[in-house]
């Protein structure tokens, strides 16, 4: 294929692609959080779910393309879905803390969403560091949240080593990072971007071959597209949250170690009760098992399950099927509309 050709190819791909397929409607803003409702195609459980997605990408992730939307899928399964979209932070959201994103984020819009599907408890299903944000938020509130699963959330940084010299300077000395972060107030998003390329260099660079491999599918050549758009779309991050996450949470490994303080309240995992559903991949580069597991050992939950399945770091946010594991858990743990 002649180069014009695959960049005619390209934007005709790019044309045709559409995203965020499913049906919504918006129950609440504040700054450029969006809490998104969207219906069951029809309505089997009173349970709904609350999906909590990451500060690094866009959460579009969860609702890619037909046949390629996690949101699709549990729609289709009779949940209805509240997705709390944090959107792009500009400058003026330098200041905007962790404590903000867990206590004035998603606590009002769980607070929210309860009020319009009128009922008291939730399913939190949390992505990434969507999860550990649920993590936190379970242990400080966990009345109304019913059943907890979190996939592949980034949680124990004891032996973290991914980024091993930016932690070793977190650990020694974390006045050459405050300065930095000082000095940019917002991270860029190329930065976020580059950091996590050094990081996941096979699976990125294999992902942009594969899409400059010819498909007789379109439909494959656009889901391609499509997912190589994504993981190019990195957002700013707020310097005070990163700070938060990498000294409190990467450096100082606080969460796990019950030492973590959200407005002056300190998050202890031995208050996390919900059902809980941990699930990891086994090619997963960015959040490998080992920062995952730890947690099964720190909560009160009783009913508390951990699996490890085939795949990468979105690889279940693509399949546009629910592992039958997790559509059994789900089901046995969610109150049916028929039920009194």
């Amino acid at each position: 294929m002649r180069r014009d050709e695959g960049d005619k190819k390209e934007k005709s791909i790019k044309r045709k692609r559409k995203v965020g397929v499913s049906s919504r409607e918006v129950v609440w803003k504040r700054n450029k959080t969006v809490l998104w409702y969207y219906p069951a195609s029809k309505k089997v459980y009173r349970t709904p779910l609350f999906l909590v997605y990451s500060l690094i990408n866009e959460a579009y992730i969860l609702d890619l393309a037909p046949g390629m939307s996690m949101i699709e899928t549990f729609t289709d399964q009779g949940y209805d879905v509240y997705l709390l979209d944090f959107g792009r932070p500009g400058y003026e959201d330098k200041d905007v803390s962790l404590d903000d994103y867990i206590m004035s984020y998603i606590k009002t819009g769980v607070d929210r969403a309860l009020r319009h599907a009128q009922t008291t408890e939730m399913s939190m299903v949390g992505y990434c560091l969507g999860g550990t944000l649920a993590v936190i938020y379970t242990a400080i509130i966990n009345e109304s949240i019913k059943n907890l699963i979190l996939f592949a959330p980034p949680l124990d940084f004891s032996s973290y080593d991914v980024f091993p010299n930016w932690f070793q300077v977190l650990k020694n000395d974390s006045s050459s990072v405050d300065q930095l972060l000082n000095d940019y107030g917002m991270i860029p998003s190329k930065f976020i971007n580059t950091g996590l390329r050094l990081a996941t260099s096979p699976f990125t660079i294999s992902s942009k071959l594969a899409s400059l491999t010819p498909s007789r599918s379109e439909k494959t050549n656009v889901k391609r597209q499509l997912v190589n758009e994504w993981l190019s779309s990195h957002i700013p991050f707020s310097a005070l949250t990163l700070r938060q996450l990498m000294d409190d949470l990467g450096g100082k490994n606080k969460l796990m170690e019950n030492k973590l303080k959200i407005q002056g309240q300190t998050v202890y995992l031995s208050n996390l009760k919900a059902n809980l559903l941990v699930i990891s991949t086994t090619d997963d580069l960015i959040v490998p098992e080992k920062l995952t597991y730890p947690i099964m050992n720190k909560v009160s939950s009783i009913d508390k399950t951990y699996k490890r399945v085939k795949g990468g770091h979105i690889s279940l946010a693509l399949k546009g099927e629910l592992p039958y594991f997790l559509e059994k858990w789900l089901h046995d743990r969610s109150i049916s509309v028929n039920e009194t």
